[in-house]
């Protein structure tokens, strides 16, 4: 019986930490742009805090806007694209519980088990990338992705390109009814 509430305990706790740690993407755009009438795009600026990924970031987010049938132009493209990254340190606590004494139910005195804390210290990096008109110079779309980053480059680039898909799923959006 012990043993079948650990392994129930802790599939729920992988549940919940991959829940927790899922790439978090939040978009807007200004309501009154018309995106129907952008073709082309120009870069403007890239900034991340290791130029190793200043090309990766382009290569992500060129993949996303010529899949959704915009073409890169050296400069003066109806929009103008800047991205910017950036990493902040994260804390979690996590408790374990023993299991004995039978949780909130009361068993007598000290009969809630043992508990021991840990707290997890992990990176969480954003990439926020804007698109602005050509010819006003306006911000017309944000887009940002958060996840945590892993110490292996490889899989930090994989979830860097599923977090630039992710971004762009529903660009350009759809005109207002």
């Amino acid at each position: 019986m012990k043993s079948k509430w650990l392994v129930t305990t802790l599939a729920a706790l992988l549940l919940t930490a991959s829940a927790a740690f899922a790439i978090k993407v939040k978009t807007d755009y200004d309501h009154g742009a018309s995106f129907g009438n952008y073709k082309t795009y120009s870069w403007t600026s890239i900034k991340t805090a290791n130029s190793i990924w200043d090309d990766r970031v382009k290569d992500a987010v060129n993949k996303a806007l010529t899949a959704k049938g915009l073409t890169e132009v050296p400069s003066g493209g109806d929009l103008a694209v800047a991205a910017v990254e950036s990493t902040r340190n994260q804390q979690t606590l996590q408790t374990f519980y023993d299991g004995m004494g039978g949780g909130w139910r009361w068993r007598g005195f000290g009969a809630f088990g043992q508990s021991t804390t840990t707290v997890e210290n992990y990176k969480v990096g954003t990439l926020v990338v804007d698109l602005f008109d050509g010819s006003s110079k306006k911000l017309v779309w944000r887009g940002s992705a958060s996840d945590t980053l892993s110490n292996k480059p490889d899989k930090n680039t994989k979830t860097l390109d599923k977090g630039v898909q992710k971004m762009f799923q529903h660009f350009p959006p759809s005109a207002s009814k």
